[in-house]
């Protein structure tokens, strides 16, 4: 019979005779399926295996007789078919309808073919028995590199149809749907085969092989459909959990969970872009809004990705060390797209606290997981690290979560994130405090200005907005309150550590957490703390960051001493020492009791004036002026406090008028240790103006109308408008108008038109001071010489608001604003790690040459000689047959004779 006649006849066979011919006819028609050229001959003889006898084979001979022979040629024709179109698609237009018509024939095959599969599928599953992977094997692997490539083509097509694709639009619709509808029947199926306890090797690799085709189907159906592309990793979860014990050491679980931590980001991302899009069409709309809809459709997306990765880490957590680095950088991904980030986007308010309870709840469930991994928090603490500029945040946010959740953990999980790398041949990381004040550091952009942080919440309070600094430092504080004694030690370097950094703001974070450490611990622990600070105060370069930084923290700790301790501080740190000073110059009297603050201003002024006698004493030579300076730093401290005592006050006034006596403009302007003295000296004239002298007053303007104010350090230039500001309080004598007053319009003047906008500033403030309570108003107008400096001040004084920037152009400015700020930071720590602490003073007289000693000399040069004769030594060594050259022989004879004429004595005669 042949081939043509078998095909009429069998289709019109009845199912009982199907049955009956089964075994004699279905291999002739696998054959037939194999062997025939004609692709319409191959899909009608694959519909006849399929729909007339694949139902009369029992489970046990599908895979044998059927799946096995017919299923590869399946897989072969059908990529014959993706290849045929690729050549021919170049041609396809409206006017070939010849190619046209072929084309759509192709693709209707391709379809005929899903519906055979579709059918070999549904067969599967109306099986009683259970149907085990191994009795199967080649329909899986057939079915999903189908879908695999239908799937793709439909993702191309756009690009590849081009223009054209509306000629085979309505193949490729129903080729999609009929994979759609292959691709659910498949997992259907697969849900159904229940492998038991202990499954053969090659079923285990079947399986891992379906779940990773499946992932990889993943990859190009995120793009064509939600539904399934949910239910296709549904299905992979579900079936890497169910058979966990079995399969978990094949799965590529880097491939798996960074797929997940893509399209989760994805997802997060196309939701934000719809929230957009809702924003601009106006929210009086959104109910109707098609982009509304698809908003709600990929956050719930989101949603369910952000909960399958919590699942999968929960699951397959020792398999995912490798990856911690990945979740670690989908953490920062995903906060830097919601408020506080500035980089995020702007989105109605509803809708993102929609999407943000979608998927930061889930992320949090993420953090919990990997809080006692190892490798997790050596990335998220690793030293080196610095995030981007649009992740810093978000790398502090995220400390600051794990701060919050350390309380719970055991204590293995709280070395971990406490204690910071212990051993060389660890991994380096960082304590989680280190970590917290490091990444605060790099948010100056958020500090300045400034993001607001969702604040704690309290009892019978609603919750509000904080800034950064607060946000972290209550953390802080609340993990100290429930810190184990043990790490203690890790907390208190880190705070010293941030402390004695450069940059200002993480120092104050650094400090007011201290003061917390400090009411929260004993009284012992605060004056040990203090003690500490002051002697490393003692040890850092005078006018350092790093002492400024301590002198803020010693401030504050103060108020919290016993007045026992402070006494007892004042004795081992006593004023009348000359290197107890930079102590002493940065505190606050107030915080002091009254014992301990009166014999503190004792030893100061008694300490200014013995350093004055001794700098009168020497001559006044600029050498002395380091002491003297910080002495009257010492004196500013005193006089900032309480009122002074005549008899002290006396002292302090006696004092002022001779340092003014000998401030000369010309050498202020050329050696920093005046400017140094001339500093305090100006605060406290300006603090005690209305008790000094006139002539002090005509000498204070004649140093200062001489300066260039320009070529100052600004922090002279500020002392200079305090004193310059206090003149209002005081009525000049008529005697000295002449010499004061045009001067001090004149200094007005100039620093009203400084460069720097920080000056221009306080000249404005401090103008406004002198002009509020001043007697001499013809000053004022003297100063306003300029139509634009005049326009200033009245604006100034009136409080005129100016226009204000654009958002984005605020925040680029401060950006770059920033930038300087960090360059500067960065250079006062590269410069503090090779200074020297050597204070700037006259520099030392010469000392006298000193001749070389005869010892040294001889040693230096018979060292020489000998290393030159061994050198000589090993040559003749290296060659022991050979004798060396004879002018050699005559050179070391004449070093002979040197040498016995140096050795021999030698008398000297006279003339």
């Amino acid at each position: 019979m042949s081939q043509a006649t078998l095909l009429e006849e069998v289709v019109h066979w009845s199912p009982e005779t199907c049955r009956q011919e089964v075994t004699a006819v279905l291999p002739k028609l696998i054959s037939m399926h194999h062997n025939t050229n004609s692709w319409e001959e191959h899909i009608n003889v694959l519909q006849i295996i399929v729909n007339m006898f694949l139902p009369h084979l029992p489970l046990v001979e599908l895979e044998e007789e059927c799946f096995s022979k017919v299923l590869p040629k399946v897989e072969v024709m059908f990529t014959g078919f993706l290849e045929e179109i690729s050549k021919q698609i170049g041609g396809l237009s409206s006017q070939n309808a010849e190619l046209q018509a072929f084309l759509r024939n192709i693709l209707q095959m391709m379809v005929q073919i899903l519906e055979v599969l579709s059918t070999c599928v549904r067969h599967m599953c109306t099986f009683e028995e259970a149907v085990s992977l191994d009795s199967i094997r080649s329909l899986p692997s057939c079915v999903l590199k189908v879908l695999k490539d239908t799937f793709q083509h439909c993702k191309d097509s756009e690009v590849m149809y081009s223009g054209r694709l509306s000629l085979v639009g309505d193949r490729l619709q129903g080729l999609f749907k009929e994979a759609y509808s292959l691709q659910k029947g498949l997992m259907e199926l697969l849900e159904k085969i229940n492998m038991e306890k202990i499954a053969s090797k090659e079923e285990i690799s079947d399986l891992v092989t379906v779940i990773h085709s499946l992932l990889d189907i993943c990859s190009v159906i995120s793009t064509l459909d939600i539904a399934l592309h949910a239910n296709t990793w549904k299905f992979i979860i579900k079936q890497s959990v169910k058979y966990q014990s079995a399969v978990e050491e094949h799965l590529r679980h880097t491939d798996i969970t960074s797929s997940l931590c893509e399209v989760l980001l994805k997802s997060v991302h196309s939701s934000l872009e719809l929230a957009e899009q809702v924003h601009q069409t106006g929210l009086q709309e959104m109910g109707k809004c098609a982009e509304y809809k698809l908003f709600q459709k990929t956050t719930k997306m989101s949603r369910f990705f952000a909960n399958t990765l919590v699942h999968y880490i929960k699951e397959f957590k020792p398999f995912l060390s490798k990856l911690c680095s990945h979740f670690y950088q989908l953490c920062l991904q995903i906060l830097s797209k919601f408020p506080p980030s500035l980089a995020a986007p702007s989105v109605p308010l509803n809708l993102g606290e929609e999407l943000s309870a979608a998927v930061l709840v889930p992320m949090d469930a993420v953090l919990t997981q990997l809080l006692p991994m190892r490798a997790f928090a050596e990335c998220v603490l690793a030293p080196a690290q610095k995030c981007s500029p649009e992740l810093a945040l978000s790398q502090c946010l995220l400390l600051v979560d794990v701060l919050g959740k350390l309380y719970s953990q055991p204590e293995e999980t709280l070395r971990l994130w406490f204690n910071g790398s212990q051993f060389s041949e660890e991994t380096p990381r960082l304590s989680i405090f280190e970590a917290v004040f490091l990444s605060f550091r790099h948010c100056p952009l958020e500090r300045v200005v400034p993001v607001r942080v969702p604040g704690v919440m309290l009892n019978g309070q609603a919750q509000g907005k904080v800034s950064l600094h607060q946000h972290v430092c209550v953390h802080l504080c609340g993990c100290i309150a429930a810190l184990p004694a043990q790490h203690f030690p890790p907390l208190e370097h880190s705070l010293l550590g941030a402390v004695l950094q450069s940059d200002t703001q993480t120092a104050l974070l650094a400090t007011d957490v201290w003061c917390f450490l400090a009411r929260y611990g004993t009284a012992e622990l605060c004056l040990h703390h203090i003690l500490l600070v002051a002697h490393l105060m003692k040890s850092c370069p005078y006018e350092g960051f790093q002492q400024i930084h301590l002198g803020l923290l010693l401030r504050r700790l103060l108020f919290l001493m016993t007045p026992s301790h402070q006494m007892e501080f004042a004795k081992r740190f006593p004023p009348s020492e000359e290197d107890n000073l930079c102590v002493w110059s940065l505190i606050l009297l107030r915080s002091l009791c009254s014992e301990v603050r009166v014999c503190v201003e004792r030893d100061v002024l008694n300490r200014a004036q013995s350093a004055l006698a001794t700098w009168q004493a020497t001559g006044y030579r600029l050498g002395g002026m380091y002491t003297l300076s910080k002495a009257l730093e010492c004196v500013l401290m005193v006089v900032r406090g309480e009122p002074l005592q005549a008899e002290r006050l006396s002292s302090v006034l006696k004092i002022t008028h001779q340092l003014w006596s000998r401030m000369c403009a010309s050498q202020v302007q050329a050696h920093p240790s005046l400017q140094r003295t001339l500093r305090p000296l100006l605060s406290i004239s300006a603090i005690l103006i209305k008790n000094i002298e006139p002539h002090a007053i005509v000498q204070a303007f004649s140093c200062l109308s001489g300066l260039n104010l320009q070529k100052c350090p600004d922090d002279l230039i500020l002392a200079a408008l305090e004193y310059l500001a206090s003149m209002g309080k005081v009525f000049v004598p008529s005697d000295i108008q002449s010499q004061v007053l045009p001067r001090l319009s004149a200094l007005f003047s100039s620093v009203l038109a400084h460069d720097s906008w920080l000056i221009h500033q306080h000249a404005l403030e401090a103008f406004a001071i002198f002009a509020e309570v001043t007697n001499h108003e013809e000053v004022i107008s003297q100063s306003l010489i300029s139509e634009e400096t005049k326009n200033k001040v009245v604006n100034f004084l009136s409080k005129v608001i100016t226009p204000q920037e654009a958002e984005s152009v605020y925040v680029e400015r401060l950006r770059a604003e920033v930038i300087k700020m960090e360059r500067h930071t960065e250079r006062l720590e590269a410069e503090e790690k090779i200074s020297v602490h050597t204070p700037e003073e006259e520099p030392c007289s010469k000392r006298p040459r000193q001749e070389t000693s005869r010892d040294e000399e001889y040693e230096r040069y018979l060292q020489t000689a000998e290393s030159a004769l061994k050198a000589l030594q090993a040559i003749e060594a290296s060659s022991p047959d050979s004798s060396p050259p004879q002018w050699v022989t005559n050179r070391l004879q004449g070093l002979q004779t040197l040498i016995t004429q140096i050795s021999t004595p030698t008398t000297v005669h006279k003339p």
